[in-house]
């Protein structure tokens, strides 16, 4: 993916709990860091409860850990215990997740990930009900002039990702766009060209 032009990598990470799929855990991170991946990575937990994935995601090397607020039973010490870990941190809203949860813990968050589909399952449709959320997030990031990462993912290639970016998002997940493409680069090429 770094030599297609991508500038992170994501990790969904499922645990037929929260969502029903089953995906990969921290193990297949320390091996990718220990085989030299340099990019960021962003681990998105579709797990419940979080804690200790988020304990084992950081020592794997985690540059990013996300969650769902209704994974856990308190979203304060969640946070608080992946920034004790030294992981930059950050909430994920689904579709039907009001953008209000965000506002008590809004100081410990270091991203924001809307969800332009329901998670789990990949190639969905994008949801453009997710624009009206990005831009709540946006003008709340920005009136508290924090430096918050606002991320979307889900349905994005290059006929969303110009409307996710006008409506606030400045960070994008791209899954079946990239790798149901024939080129890698290409894909990337032609995101980058959609919001240029």
């Amino acid at each position: 993916m770094a030599r297609a032009g991508a500038d992170m990598i994501h990790f969904d990470v499922m645990d037929m709990h929260y969502v029903p799929n089953l995906t990969i855990g921290p193990l297949v991170l320390r091996s990718l860091k220990r085989h030299g991946i340099t990019l960021p990575v962003d681990v998105h937990l579709m797990v419940s409860p979080v804690d200790e994935l988020i304990r084992l995601f950081a020592d794997a090397g985690a540059d990013y850990i996300t969650f769902h607020p209704e994974a856990t039973q308190h979203v304060h010490r969640s946070l608080s215990l992946a920034r004790e870990l030294g992981v930059k941190c950050g909430l994920v809203l689904n579709p039907g997740t009001p953008s209000h949860c965000l506002d008590p813990v809004l100081h410990l968050l270091d991203m924001v990930l809307v969800m332009s589909v329901n998670p789990g399952f990949p190639a969905q449709a994008f949801l453009s009900s997710s624009l009206k959320t990005l831009s709540e997030v946006r003008t709340k990031i920005d009136a508290a002039r924090f430096d918050i990462r606002l991320e979307i993912d889900g349905g994005i290639g290059p006929t969303t990702i110009a409307s996710a970016r006008d409506a606030g998002a400045d960070t994008f997940v791209a899954g079946s766009a990239i790798f149901g493409a024939p080129d890698y680069q290409a894909a990337i090429d032609a995101m980058r060209h959609a919001l240029a």
